[in-house]
């Protein structure tokens, strides 16, 4: 299979099924930031795979089974659903959106309670969680603006939403398991 196609040159790309629309069309803007979320994700589990103080590997793991989902909502939001059906690899499952909470509420129960905004930092993968959690949020912004034209499907902006809460439970029990400590805000004179 060929790289490059030379099909976009003029500024057009297929959508699951062959639909030819602009690159600059609000599915591609939502499933390309996607993307760039699940980039983003590989980045943040290199950071934990270098970490020496801390067994990150439950997080590794979350981390990849979190891009396999990536995939999957990329791969749905590349269908218009208008006059193509769902393939099966494209439905995302309401068990991604709970798995995501169990390990929000796992990771609440053993950290100290919070009372002040977080700075993003600390360590490596602590920094870049806060990263992804940016991209996340603007990758929810992108899929909502679709879904104002084009009916999303509730699991897929559920899980986003969660994945982004997620994110930033990650990032405080990154450093929490690394001991670093937490940037705070102080608000300045």
């Amino acid at each position: 299979m060929k790289i490059y196609t030379k099909t976009g040159d003029e500024g057009m790309t297929s959508l699951v099924g062959g639909e030819r629309v602009p690159k600059t069309h609000l599915r591609l803007e939502a499933y390309g930031t996607v993307d760039e979320l699940n980039a983003q994700l590989g980045l943040l589990s290199c950071f934990c795979e270098e970490e020496t103080r801390a067994d990150l590997s439950h997080e590794i793991q979350l981390l990849e089974d979190i891009q396999n989902e990536l995939f999957v909502v990329g791969s749905y939001l590349a269908t218009n659903t208008d006059n193509r059906e769902l393939r099966a690899y494209s439905i995302l499952s309401n068990q991604a959106v709970e798995t995501l909470e169990k390990e929000v509420d796992a990771a609440q129960e053993f950290m100290p309670k919070q009372f002040f905004f977080v700075l993003p930092g600390g360590c490596k993968a602590a920094a870049q969680a806060h990263v992804c959690r940016t991209v996340c949020r603007r990758t929810e912004r992108q899929i909502l603006r679709l879904h104002e034209e084009y009916p999303i499907d509730a699991v897929i902006r559920q899980y986003v939403n969660r994945l982004s809460d997620y994110l930033f439970i990650l990032s405080r029990k990154l450093n929490i398991l690394t001991h670093n400590e937490e940037k705070k805000w102080i608000k300045k004179r």
